[in-house]
């Protein structure tokens, strides 16, 4: 009977300490995997940064294009008129 209970009780403290482990090891990796996510975030958050600064570079420059033309155009109709 003794030895029964010492083999359940052996087999019970096995048991507690693998799940203890696995505990740890899962704990390990899902910090490891939030910080390459947060990691991924950050860099995809100064990418699309740098995008939004370059669409709107390329929005002003083409809108002063347009005024240019605008106003090029304007110019022109005037003279065209006085002929």
């Amino acid at each position: 009977m003794l030895e029964i209970f010492a083999a359940v009780t052996g087999a019970s403290v096995t048991a507690a300490a693998m799940s203890i482990s696995n505990a740890g090891r899962q704990n390990l990796q899902t910090r490891e995997t939030l910080a390459r996510l947060t990691i991924a975030v950050e860099n995809l958050a100064e990418r699309l940064n740098v995008f939004h600064d370059d669409v709107m570079r390329k929005d002003s420059e083409v809108f002063q294009r347009l005024r240019n033309l605008e106003s090029t155009v304007a110019k022109l109709e005037a003279k065209q008129e006085r002929t």
